[in-house]
C-alpha cells in the first residue's frame, strides 16, 4: 500500500460507504431531527478540519444549519469550553485518537448534547465519546498524507447532509460520484507530465471559493506536507483584498473552480490574474472558460453538482502533489517531520 494507491482506490472506498453505511446515517438523521438541533458544533484538526469546512457550506446551504467550528484549546488548555445549548456536536477524525477533539466531544455529552463522531476507527476514543459514529470504512491508510480518509470523510457528511433533508435525488447524485471520480483520476499521466514544469517553485497559492474553499485549503496542505513548498489557501474575494498584490509575472497561481454559484467571480479572478498580471495558472474545472485561461487545465466531468465537486476536484489535486514531490525527489511515503497520527492536546 502507498499514497499512489490510496489516491487510486478512493472510488472504491466511496461505493463501498455509501452501501455499508447508508442505513446508519438514516438512523442517526432519525435521531438528530427528534431533538431541537440549532446548530452544529464541529472539531477536528488537519485534513479533518478541511472536511469541517466543507461541512460548514454544506449544512448551510442544504440543511439550513450553522456549523461553528470548535476551538479546541478552549476545552484543554483554557479549561472554559462555551455553552453548547442545542447543538450537535461533530468530531470529525480519520485516528479518533488526538485528546483535544475527544475532549470536545466529551464536554458536549456532559451539557447534554447529542454527540456524533465520523472517523475510521470505531473503536477509537473519540468513538467511545459519541451517541453515534459514521465509520469511514476506508481500509488501514498507510501514508502519513491523508487522501482516501479525507474523501470519504466528505462522503460521510454529504451523505448526513441527505439524509437530514430528505431528498432521494441527492442519493442518486451520491451513487454516482465513484464514476465522476474514476473519470478524474483518468489524468494520472497527463498530470505527471505537467507537474514537471513546476519542479522548482518554492511558493505558490491556492485559490477556491464556496464548497471548493475547502480543496483549496486541502490541496495546500497536501503540497506543503509532500513537497514542502510554501502554499497559502485563499478564498478568491479574500485573495482579492490585499493578497493578490504578490502576484507577478510567471508566478504559480493553482486554482478549484467548477460550475457553480461561485463560478463566475472564480472566473473574473483567473481572468485578471492571466490578463493583467501574466500569472501561471493550474486550474481544476468543468468549464472551458476557466481551463482555457491554464497553462495547465485539469478537467472533471461536466455534470458533477457543485455540492459534490469537492470529493471530485481534489483528486487531480493529490495526484499533482504526489507527482510533484516525485519530480522534486522527495519521500511520498514518509514526509520529514509529521507523522501519521498527531495527538494534540
Amino acid at each position: 500500500m502507498s499514497l499512489y494507491s490510496e489516491i487510486l482506490e478512493q472510488p472504491d472506498r466511496i461505493e463501498n460507504l455509501l452501501s455499508a453505511q447508508r442505513i446508519q446515517v438514516e438512523h442517526i438523521a432519525t435521531e438528530i431531527r427528534k431533538r431541537d438541533i440549532q446548530y452544529v458544533f464541529l472539531a477536528a484538526r488537519g485534513t479533518s478540519d478541511n472536511a469541517g469546512r466543507y461541512a460548514n457550506y454544506l449544512f448551510g446551504a442544504i440543511n439550513g444549519l450553522p456549523v461553528a467550528l470548535a476551538t479546541p484549546s478552549l476545552f484543554t488548555y483554557y479549561n472554559q469550553p462555551p455553552v453548547l445549548k442545542n447543538a450537535l456536536v461533530v468530531g470529525i477524525s480519520q485516528s479518533g485518537k488526538s485528546p483535544d477533539i475527544v475532549n470536545v466531544l466529551l464536554e458536549g455529552r456532559r451539557q447534554g448534547c447529542l454527540t456524533l463522531s465520523i472517523t475510521n476507527e470505531p473503536s477509537s476514543p473519540l468513538a467511545a465519546a459519541s451517541d453515534f459514529v459514521i465509520d469511514l470504512q476506508a481500509g488501514d491508510e498507510k501514508a502519513v498524507a491523508a487522501t482516501k480518509t479525507y474523501t470519504t470523510e466528505l462522503m460521510a457528511v454529504s451523505m448526513l447532509s441527505s439524509a437530514l433533508a430528505k431528498k432521494e435525488h441527492h442519493w442518486q447524485s451520491l451513487a454516482s460520484l465513484p464514476g465522476w471520480m474514476r473519470t478524474s483520476l483518468k489524468q494520472d499521466q497527463l498530470i505527471a507530465q505537467a507537474v514537471q514544469r513546476y519542479r522548482y517553485i518554492s511558493q505558490t497559492v491556492v485559490l477556491g471559493r464556496g464548497y471548493n474553499y475547502a480543496t483549496a485549503f486541502e490541496w495546500a496542505l497536501k503540497l506543503k506536507e509532500l513537497t514542502y513548498i510554501i502554499a497559502e489557501p485563499y478564498s478568491s474575494a479574500d485573495f482579492a483584498h490585499g493578497p493578490i498584490a504578490m502576484v507577478e509575472s510567471g508566478y504559480p497561481v493553482f486554482a478549484v473552480a467548477p460550475q457553480g454559484k461561485v463560478f463566475d467571480s472564480m472566473l473574473e479572478m483567473l481572468r485578471r490574474l492571466r490578463s493583467e498580471i501574466s500569472a501561471e495558472l493550474v486550474v481544476i474545472s468543468n468549464h472551458d472558460s476557466a481551463l482555457s485561461l491554464a497553462q495547465v487545465p485539469l478537467s472533471i466531468p461536466t455534470d458533477v453538482p457543485e455540492w459534490l465537486s469537492p470529493m471530485v476536484a481534489i483528486l487531480p489535486a493529490q495526484l499533482f502533489a504526489y507527482h510533484l514531490t516525485r519530480t522534486k525527489g522527495f519521500d511520498t511515503e514518509q514526509p520529514r517531520t509529521i507523522k501519521k497520527v498527531t495527538e494534540t492536546q
